[in-house]
């Protein structure tokens, strides 16, 4: 971790970036009054290495997880320091961001490139905000916009595959709904121990007499973005529940028209295959005096006719004629 730590320097407003030193790092963290950095970490970490933030010069036992990998999500004040673990959307996996917010400075650090990077910059330059705690509720927005770009984008493709499967359907479709589906969940299970976390922490701050009128509206905006995001992921699972239950009607139907067809079938020739089977047999009566072709023609042919035209009379006054002609 010592050579692979990497740390760049956030200008406010506009965003620039700078890459610094460690020492660097630590000398401004100890002194400037607005300060923020971004520290990327290398995905495998040397066990024997000092943890990242007593690199950085803030000696607290409670913020050893800081720069962990495979830290749960978290949400918690220690003193004049507020620590997360914020998960964070990148493609079709959920990654983590451990942020660190004093009056003074954020610190946020990550594994591989800065997915936050871009939109926390267009952040910066629109939001102009004034300190550490208030770009920190930016970083936490941006955060939570992974989230909805990727629910509304898995969304969109249950959408489209349940209009699609109306007009052509195919086995394919019900393994990317189930893909679908899966990815909700993941949604799901990923934010909502996070959002629980953030919500009692920001919750017993805001009800605190010290915690200032500007920090409060900016907690009631993330708890609304949070509750945004959060009816998102729960249509996105309706959604994809509800297409998988149309496959499902879908396959049922055609099963019924199935079994309707085999009914009319069956309706059909099993008086005929009676009839036969009759017939076949080797008896007296039938061996001694059903002689001539008339008498043939009459009953073994004839009969058999009569029966079809009864049985498709029947069939066309019964439902099972009228809901095959209606599928078809």
């Amino acid at each position: 971790m010592g050579d692979g730590m990497i740390v760049t320097m956030v200008s406010v407003p506009d965003g620039g970036t700078t890459r610094i030193s460690v020492p660097e790092a630590r000398r401004r963290l100890a002194g400037d009054p607005f300060l923020i950095l971004g520290v990327q970490l290398p995905q495998e970490a040397d066990p024997a290495e000092e943890p990242v933030v007593r690199r950085l010069g803030l000696d607290d036992e409670d913020l050893d997880w800081f720069g962990v990998p495979d830290e749960s999500p978290r949400a918690e004040f220690l003193g004049d320091i507020a620590g997360f673990v914020v998960p964070v959307v990148v493609d079709d996996r959920v990654t983590h961001v451990h942020a660190l917010a004093g009056e003074r400075f954020l610190v946020a650090a990550h594994w591989g490139p800065a997915v936050l990077a871009p939109g926390l910059r267009a952040q910066l330059r629109r939001e102009r905000p004034h300190d550490a705690v208030a770009t920190l509720f930016l970083l936490l927005q941006e955060a939570l916009a992974t989230f909805r770009r990727a629910t509304v984008d898995a969304l969109l493709q249950v959408e489209e595959l349940e209009d699609a499967m109306f007009e052509d359907r195919h086995p394919e479709q019900i393994y990317l709904l189930s893909q679908l589906r899966r990815r909700a969940a993941l949604l799901h299970h990923s934010l909502l121990p996070y959002l629980q976390a953030v919500d009692e922490v920001v919750t017993r701050r805001m009800m605190s007499s010290d915690f200032p009128v500007e920090r409060q509206r900016l907690a009631q905006e993330f708890a609304r973005a949070a509750r945004l995001v959060r009816t998102d992921i729960e249509s996105l699972q309706d959604a994809a529940r509800r297409a998988l239950a149309s496959y499902s009607s879908l396959v049922a139907g055609e099963q019924n028209g199935v079994i309707n067809r085999l009914a009319i079938v069956s309706v059909i020739f099993l008086p005929l295959s009676f009839l036969t089977g009759f017939f076949g047999m080797n008896f007296t009566f039938l061996t001694d005096r059903l002689e001539t072709r008339d008498e043939f023609w009459l009953l073994a042919v004839g009969l058999q006719l009569v029966t079809l035209v009864v049985a498709v009379y029947v069939l066309h006054r019964t439902r099972i004629w009228r809901r095959l002609r209606d599928d078809g």
